[in-house]
Formats: structure tokens, C-alpha cells, sequence
């Protein structure tokens, strides 16, 4: 029968592991620390999958477009401060309810019109994502 050698940590275990964390802590700075984005926020309007306007918010006053697709018609509210779906004729109404967005990265999509209004550039939006509810 063939005896397998006792393993006991060395000192070269210590030290890769102090390697491999000293990495993920790195890491982990450079994705923290990411640079913010900068510069004019721009909204850009898609109906199915080709992008039909692209408006830049900087100083802009409030200005109603309107967007159809599909059958259906958006009213999109564009002001310096937020973008919105003000009324649409689809049925569940959920690019409405959605609300106003106003960072970069933020987007409303209409299902059954397939259109998409979303934020490039500019700082990220803070605080949640989606909300549910």
C-alpha cells in the first residue's frame, strides 16, 4: 500500500495567499474607484432598434416630442433637468409610470411600441436602479 505524505502549510502558502488577496484588493479599488463620466447629458430616442433623435439636454427649455411607433404615439417631455413619457396610447402604460429620469444610463422603454428613451453621458444617476411596487 502506498503512503500519501503529510501536507502542512509552508511559508510559500503564506505567501501566495497574501498575493492573491493583495490582487483582489486592487481590483477591487480600480472598479470603486472608477472615473465618473462628464460633459452634456444627451437623450437619445429609439423606435425598433434604430435611434431617431438624439437631443442634447444641456440648457434645454421643457419641450414636448412626439414619437410614433408601431401604432402607438408617446409624448415625451425633454427638459434640462428630467426626461418623461407624459401620455402614451399603449396598453399597460408602463413607459409613463416610470416616472422622470435624469442620469446618464437611466432609460424608458415602451414594450408595445418598441421604443427606448434612454441618458448617455454626464455623471451616473445615483440611488437605485429599478424599483418594483
Amino acid at each position: 500500500m502506498r503512503s500519501y505524505p503529510e501536507l502542512r502549510p509552508v511559508r510559500w502558502d503564506a505567501l501566495a495567499v497574501l498575493a492573491v488577496l493583495a490582487l483582489a484588493a486592487a481590483s477591487a479599488l480600480l472598479l470603486w474607484r472608477a472615473p465618473a463620466e462628464t460633459g452634456a447629458v444627451t437623450a437619445v430616442i429609439s423606435a425598433d432598434g434604430e435611434e431617431r433623435e438624439r437631443i442634447d439636454l444641456t440648457a434645454l427649455s421643457p419641450t414636448t416630442i412626439t414619437v410614433e411607433s408601431r401604432g402607438y404615439t408617446l409624448h415625451v417631455l425633454l427638459s434640462e433637468e428630467e426626461v418623461r413619457v407624459t401620455e402614451s396610447d399603449c396598453p399597460t402604460q408602463d413607459c409613463v409610470h416610470t416616472g422622470a429620469i435624469h442620469g446618464s444610463g437611466q432609460s424608458i422603454v415602451c414594450l408595445p411600441a418598441r421604443v427606448t428613451v434612454r441618458l448617455e453621458g454626464g455623471a451616473p444617476a445615483d440611488g437605485p436602479d429599478l424599483v418594483i411596487g
